[in-house]
């Protein structure tokens, strides 16, 4: 079947795919976004649009339990795999997969689709951005039809974890004569078809994604009928269109519309535990020269003069109030075992002035602003421009650098246009946050040296070596120790300000009815949500047929 009539299949879906609402199934979730996903192949999904997408889509072998423990394979819940059994030497787990399970297609799912997926994952002309997670996993072959087995290198805590959380399972036979070089171009990243509880129906560009419940799914169908993102890169318009009630849910609102959520009739708060921290990254190489070290960012006295020049308590408070706190470095509060065992570089703003003196940056000519070797102590900090917090951030950042000789200037992007630029480091600073990974996993991801998504180019062989030995430790004290020492090093050595961690919640129409959310996604249950039926409104009555955009 071709990719057109994958997707038309994908929108209708056959007899059984257009029931009218009925019992606790149906309903319509419009999700307002600020930013569009540049693909929905999973192994190049960067963002959370990307990935609530996605994980709608496709499935894993199994997936972590409530608790995100990341250790050995207790809570994890069966999904494309019924069941599995660890080797006595635990280097080996063997997957045995769901007779049952079926893509969107109608074929099965097959243990040849879970070694495809190893080595699609782990190709260097893919780019993963979750590559150096999986460097533990020697190989993955394939038993028999149903059963795969996972060889890992070393014995380690996350073993499971590592093979079962960050890869999304891809049909082989629709991608295995595409060169791996360009998977991410092909038709598919914008017609996905995968094996999970809601099927890609179809994606307009600059306006919507909508995916449709899979009737027809080993697991079950989702509740809801449709989930449809809805594409608004302002912050104002997107807030309209939730209290117009064009939408149900936005991630993020402004500190100056909680007010009137709590009054709202139709809108209520959900706690939202997410696992995010927000910073300002330094570039620590040349934006226009790689091979260099960055003028200013390049130096760690400079980075630590940056930190101490910063009174970041007020600027979250000022900022947020009651709605945030101070980010305590490369990872959110929850995940650190022992925040008490390593401490804050001070707010010093004398400290600062002399660290930059003794870096060789002084104000020669009194103009407010201090050179070296002819070139002023300047950068730009690029800010997305659907985010009015991040915004309000830079411009107090900006007053504060200024009272000790340091030129700091906002840059607002189109957020696609900032995605675009991080990963070429092309870029001074930028104002951004990680959603992070359970258990400190993503470490090696985000701020190791190898790591895909070390966009500053961060390195360190202390902070390697401890952050490693943290993650290969099976002693929980000693497992503490090490995280703290390694958070210590980081915290010295500036890669980033670490500067706030929201703790807003989100704000959903009152007709759903969701399980708790989950701190690595507000999503990650989403075929559970379900509208209670004697609160449903017009659109949720469509049906599974397309829905056609109204109320």
């Amino acid at each position: 079947m071709g990719t057109l009539a994958l997707a038309a299949a994908a929108a209708c879906g056959g007899d059984d795919q257009s029931d009218q609402a009925s019992g606790e199934n149906g309903g319509t979730l419009i999700v307002v976004v600020p930013a569009e996903p540049s693909t929905l192949f999973p192994p190049q999904i960067v963002g959370t649009q990307g990935g609530a997408v996605v994980s709608a889509i496709f499935d894993k072998l199994a997936d972590i339990g409530p608790a995100l423990e990341t250790n050995g394979d207790a809570g994890f819940q069966p999904r494309l795999a019924t069941s599995w059994t660890w080797a006595t030497d635990s280097l080996s787990i063997a997957f045995s997969i769901d007779s049952a399970a079926r893509w969107h297609d109608g074929k099965p799912v097959r243990a040849a689709d879970v070694a495809y997926t190893f080595r699609v994952y782990t190709d260097d002309s893919v780019g993963a951005s979750i590559r150096s997670l999986l460097g533990n996993i020697d190989s993955v072959t394939v038993r028999d039809e149903r059963t795969v087995d996972y060889w890992f290198k070393r014995r380690m805590p996350q073993q499971f974890y590592d093979a079962t959380y960050n890869m999304y399972i891809l049909p082989s036979h629709l991608l295995d004569t595409i060169p791996m070089a360009q998977l991410g171009r092909a038709a598919f990243a914008r017609t996905p078809v995968g094996s999970g509880r809601f099927r890609f129906a179809r994606w307009e560009s600059g306006q919507r994604i909508e995916v449709v419940a899979d009737t027809t799914n080993a697991r079950g169908r989702a509740k809801l009928d449709r989930v449809i993102w809805s594409i608004t890169p302002d912050l104002g318009a997107a807030t309209v269109k939730l209290f117009a009630g064009d939408a149900d849910f936005l991630e993020t609102i402004g500190l100056e519309n909680v007010a009137q959520v709590a009054q709202s009739p139709s809108l209520r708060m959900v706690l939202n535990p997410a696992l995010t921290y927000n910073f300002v990254a330094f570039n620590q190489r040349n934006p226009t020269d790689n091979t260099q070290p960055h003028p200013v960012f390049g130096d760690s006295l400079v980075r630590r003069a940056l930190a101490m020049a910063v009174d970041r308590k007020a600027l979250v408070r000022n900022v947020l109030d009651s709605l945030g706190r101070v980010a305590f470095g490369p990872a959110p509060r929850a995940l650190m075992p022992d925040t008490a065992a390593f401490s804050q570089l001070p707010y010093d703003v004398a400290r600062a002035r002399a660290l930059l003196d003794s870096a060789g940056w002084r104000d020669s000519n009194n103009d407010g602003v201090r050179e070296k070797n002819g070139r002023e102590l300047a950068f730009d900090i690029f800010v997305p421009i659907s985010s009015v917090t991040r915004q309000r951030f830079a411009v107090l950042l900006q007053e504060q650098y200024r009272a000790v000789g340091v030129k700091a200037s906002p840059v607002l992007l189109e957020i696609n246009a900032l995605q675009e630029r991080i990963p070429q480091k092309r870029f001074d600073s930028y104002l951004g946050g990680i959603a992070a990974n359970p258990g400190l996993v993503g470490m090696r991801q985000s701020w190791m040296s190898n790591g895909e998504s070390n966009e500053v180019k961060y390195s360190s062989r202390a902070f390697d070596a401890f952050a490693d030995s943290a993650l290969s430790s099976f002693d929980t004290a000693q497992t503490r120790r090490l995280w703290a020492r390694a958070f210590q090093q980081a915290v010295n050595d500036v890669p980033a300000l670490w500067l706030f961690e929201l703790q807003a919640p989100v704000v959903l129409h009152k007709r759903f009815v969701v399980p708790p959310l989950r701190a690595d996604g507000w999503y990650s249950d989403l075929a559970e949500w379900r509208v209670d039926p004697t609160q449903r409104i017009d659109r949720d009555r469509i049906g599974l047929v397309p829905a056609g955009g109204g109320r």
